[in-house]
């Protein structure tokens, strides 16, 4: 719709109280200069006047608007439309008429003339309703102000640029829609423009799915995607992508990033306060003591606290791993008894050096063994400081020096000989050497510096965890740091729940327990894992939550890729830069095959990876051995060995990974080939099924033939047969014959008696194992 409007330069003047020259001067400011004050005005024009006027003639209040205007002056006859204003008309006057304020500055002027006959005052009224406005362009004033009015007094500036507009001045028409859908699509223009000129800040946290980015970025989820195609990334839009990956998209794509920090449950229950010096104070040490079977370390344990668990206790076994505080010349000394190094080693698994120092106790009568070797790779493992007790020197068979040679084996060379390893000679049984042993601990320790806060809550690790059939789940626990008091909510692993009562080593009922101490707790929900880290906390709501996190990640963890590393998996972990070491343990029949299998095993290191024999040791691999493969992530080697039936199931419960070689030369070039990337697995080995020999006798034209049980699986008579005689492989060959009675058969369930004969071998005897296996092809 378009309205007939003429509203020319002195009309406005009028209105305004001004002349047509001010009006005139105005709007040449901004564009082209009136020719006359007849001329009529545009609708921009308009809107440029107004806006000119508004911000030039602020009024201090609406009553100014409504006061009574002055007389004016007699010689203008406002009811006449002259054709042109005359230049003598008073500006001063017509500026009076605009700002009414400024009239009493102006009075004495006034009054100064002759009086005039009073005369009806009129009020002109202006119908504004036939001007279209358009209020909405001043919606969005930070974009307008941005174009137009910053440079408002900066020169002139026409007010379309376009040369329709600048005919379209003269046209007393003008369509309005049209004008609308201009300043729209100009505001359009400007908000583009800013938004083009200011980038977008996105926060990106470490994981993030290509269709959250694309939106976050304002982006669509296709410009992502072809930017990680051209990288080389083929990603959907519900994939995850990791924080360097969106980086990149997002810079690439003109935005800012921020990383965005993401506050985790456990770093709001946990407290993670950075003890300061003057917060510190001295602790006492925890001291482990470990060694192999019967060579006394409970015995010594029992020395040093002048009691008697020793006789207590079924075969010289220890039933249960003991934490006990002992006060030496004033200096308190926590000791662990640890007779199957599990904490101990779960603790190093978790990343937790909950000890300070490890005492190695080893017979003088007896020598370096096998858990003596075990225990020096735990000890070396945590990073702990070693103290050899050379127990037993009461005996006349002792010869320390043949134990300190053979600890040279090992790199722990005495301090006599030119090493820092610290031998003291003992005996459990009449006291000899328990004061330098003690005061070696303490003297290590001060050079340690060991400290701790009290002041703060209580954090450590669990020693051992129980369930009891009258008290419920019971667990041992060692304050490294902070304090323990009744009645704190406590969180160990997966397991949360309230401290009812609290039991010191002495069986005496605590209320609190400070750093190095250990106690035993009730009121956990259920019972944990030993080596698990325990924090006290405020909030038990969000403690049981993060235990059900914790128990999903669990979940996902064994559901997920395969965390051990194989030999199959080895060199992806080396292109990914995951394995810079490739720690082995060998075990062999003899212990001239394992030092030699360890040699050659060391030789074939290269650039990239490292192969470090962190354990070697003769007879069948044990559960000791998975349990130390599992915490160091190794690969187990074995060298005409087998696995118990306990390392087996703990093998497969820990994924950890076993190799059976019979030749050196088979394992050095299947590990070099797998760290080589040419590794290609063609056939797995299925065991079927075990038979037990029970009576062997001899058949002129068959060989050995003997008479077995089966106890386990099935023998079948096309299966591959391996020998074990106290599980060392003596033998690797086929079946000669398979008998029920006196038929022959394809196979023999478990439970049944059979005759079996090996085909090229006759060094059978009683006792022996036959492990039948079967070769099943890998399917990639």
């Amino acid at each position: 719709m378009s309205i007939d409007v003429k509203y020319r330069v002195k009309d406005v003047a009028t209105d305004f109280g001004m002349a047509s020259k001010d009006i005139t001067e105005v709007l040449a400011q901004y564009g082209e200069k009136p020719k006359s004050p007849s001329q009529a005005l545009t609708a921009e024009e308009l809107n440029v006047l107004f806006d000119h006027l508004t911000q030039k003639n602020q009024i201090s209040s609406l009553e100014v608007v409504f006061a009574v205007q002055p007389k004016p002056v007699p010689k203008e006859e406002p009811k006449e439309a002259p054709k042109e204003e005359p230049k003598a008309e008073a500006p001063k006057a017509e500026k009076t008429a605009v700002k009414p304020a400024a009239a009493k500055t102006q009075a004495p002027q006034q009054t100064a003339k002759p009086a005039e006959p009073e005369r009806k005052r009129e009020r002109r009224v202006v119908d504004t309703s036939a001007v279209q406005v358009n209020t909405r362009r001043f919606d969005d004033v930070d974009n307008l102000v941005s174009e137009k009015v910053q440079n408002y007094q900066g020169g002139k500036q026409k007010f379309g640029g376009k040369k329709g507009q600048q005919q379209n001045k003269k046209e007393n028409k003008f369509k309005g829609n049209k004008s609308k859908n201009e300043e729209q699509e100009k505001l359009r223009r400007l908000q583009m423009e800013v938004a083009r000129k200011a980038p977008v800040t996105v926060k990106i946290p470490d994981e993030i799915t290509v269709g959250e980015l694309a939106s976050r970025m304002k982006k669509t989820a296709g410009e992502v995607i072809k930017l990680l195609m051209k990288n080389g990334i083929m990603a959907g839009i519900n994939q995850s992508i990791d924080f360097d990956t969106a980086e990149y998209v997002a810079v690439e794509l003109g935005c800012k990033v921020e990383k965005e920090i993401t506050v985790t449950i456990e770093e709001r229950l946990i407290e993670d306060h950075e003890d300061t010096a003057d917060e510190l104070v001295t602790r006492a040490p925890v001291v482990v003591v470990m060694g192999h079977v019967d060579h006394g370390k409970t015995s010594t344990l029992d020395a040093i606290r002048n009691t008697s668990v020793t006789t207590g206790e079924a075969g010289g076994i220890t039933q249960h791993i003991g934490a006990y505080t002992v006060d030496v010349n004033g200096n308190m000394v926590t000791f662990l008894d640890t007779p199957g190094h599990a904490a101990f080693t779960s603790m190093r698994a978790r990343g937790a050096k909950s000890t300070d120092i490890a005492i190695l106790v080893v017979a003088a009568d007896d020598g370096i063994m096998p858990q003596t070797v075990e225990s020096i790779n735990h000890a070396k493992a945590a990073e702990v400081p070693i103290i050899v007790a050379i127990n037993k020197m009461d005996k006349p068979t002792a010869n320390p020096d043949k134990i300190k040679e053979q600890l040279t084996q090992y790199d722990l060379i005495p301090e006599e000989w030119g090493g820092e390893t610290v031998i003291v000679p003992i005996s459990a049984k009449t006291g000899m050497g328990l004061d330098d042993l003690l005061e070696m601990v303490i003297l290590t320790a001060e050079v340690q510096e060991l400290k701790a806060n009290p002041n703060r809550r209580a954090k450590g690790t669990v020693i051992e965890a129980r369930l009891d059939k009258n008290r419920g789940p019971i667990a041992t626990l060692l304050v490294q740091n902070g304090t323990l008091n009744q009645g704190d909510i406590v969180i160990a692993g997966t397991a949360v729940g309230r401290v009812r009562v609290m039991t010191n080593d002495k069986g005496r009922t605590v209320k609190s327990a400070g750093p190095s101490v250990p106690v035993e707790i009730t009121g956990l929900a259920e019972v944990p894992a030993p080596g698990d880290e325990f924090n006290a906390v405020a909030d038990e709501r969000m403690a049981r939550e993060l235990v059900e996190q914790r128990k999903q990640a669990q979940k996902d963890a064994a559901a997920n890729a395969m965390s051990k590393v194989t030999l199959d998996n080895l060199f992806a972990r080396m292109q990914e830069g995951q394995m810079k070491e490739l720690p082995l343990i060998v075990k062999a029949d003899v212990q001239g095959s394992a030092e030699a299998l360890k040699a050659s095993l060391e030789k074939i290191s290269n650039e990239e990876v490292r192969v470090k024999v962190i354990h070697t040791g003769v007879g069948a691999i044990n559960e000791s051995d998975i349990l130390l493969a599992s915490t160091a992530g190794a690969i187990i080697v074995g060298f005409n060995v087998r696995p118990d039936a306990g390392a087996q199931a703990s093998a497969q419960r820990t994924d950890v990974d076993m190799r059976f070689y019979r030749v050196i030369y088979d394992a050095i070039d299947e590990i070099e080939a797998a760290m080589k990337g040419m590794l290609a697995p063609k056939f797995e080995e299925v065991v079927i099924g075990h038979a037990e020999v029970r009576l062997t006798y001899k058949v002129s034209a068959v060989g050995t033939v003997c008479g077995c049980m089966v106890k386990d699986g099935k023998i079948t008579r096309d299966a591959q047969v391996r020998v074990l005689r106290d599980n060392i492989v003596i033998h690797e060959g086929e079946i000669g014959s398979l008998q029920r009675f006196k038929d022959a058969v394809k196979e023999v369930s478990s439970g049944y008696e059979c005759g079996i004969s090996v085909a090229k071998f006759n060094d059978l005897k009683e006792g022996d194992v036959f492990e039948c296996f079967t070769m099943q092809e890998i399917k990639n």
